[in-house]
């Protein structure tokens, strides 16, 4: 599974420097020089004999510039190229990523697909995603009837994730699936 640590922004000048969205809490570890990041492209060129993204690109260079992530990976050599990455999704496979040393953290593979279940056991869904917003990360519930709902994943709320068991039991407050 493809886990996203980036998205490719705009040509940083002329020769092939991009912007990158940071989506990993370890950029530094992710865009050091020589590392290889698997792409999933946004826009797919249509004109023959367009530049195409590549499966892996490799890091050359990164840099922090006004708190923004300029990287230059191996083979952007200009700023049409570098246009050409515009929106590619870059990550790692979920594989390659050790388990967090801390308990109570998780990254986001780890916990979408097990089931949501109440202290009492009942079966409410299961995790779809992780949507990261400022506040808090909030579980996308999927329910078997219903559209999605979405449960703060803070400590008060969810109290326990069992991976091993393949569940997330959660204490709800009234009235918050209604929403």
């Amino acid at each position: 599974m493809l886990l996203v640590v980036g998205r490719i922004g705009k040509p940083h000048g002329i020769r092939g420097e991009v912007t990158v969205e940071v989506r990993t809490d370890e950029p530094e570890a992710r865009f050091a020089p020589g590392s290889v990041l698997r792409t999933e492209p946004g826009a797919v060129p249509t004109e023959p004999g367009a530049w195409r993204v590549p499966p892996e690109l490799t890091v050359e260079s990164a840099r922090w510039h006004q708190g923004r992530l300029l990287v230059v990976f191996e083979g952007v050599l200009g700023r049409d190229v570098a246009e050409a990455l515009r929106n590619t999704l870059v990550g790692v496979d979920s594989a390659d990523v050790a388990p967090p040393e801390d308990p109570e953290e998780f990254h986001d593979h780890q916990l979408v697909g097990l089931a949501v279940v109440t202290r009492d056991g009942e079966r409410l869904g299961e995790v779809a995603r992780i949507d990261h917003a400022p506040a808090s990360d909030l579980l996308v519930l999927r329910r078997p009837e219903g559209p999605p709902a979405l449960i703060p994943f803070v400590k008060a709320i969810v109290p326990e994730v069992d991976l091993a068991g393949g569940r997330v039991v959660v204490d709800l407050p009234s009235g918050l699936l209604d929403l």
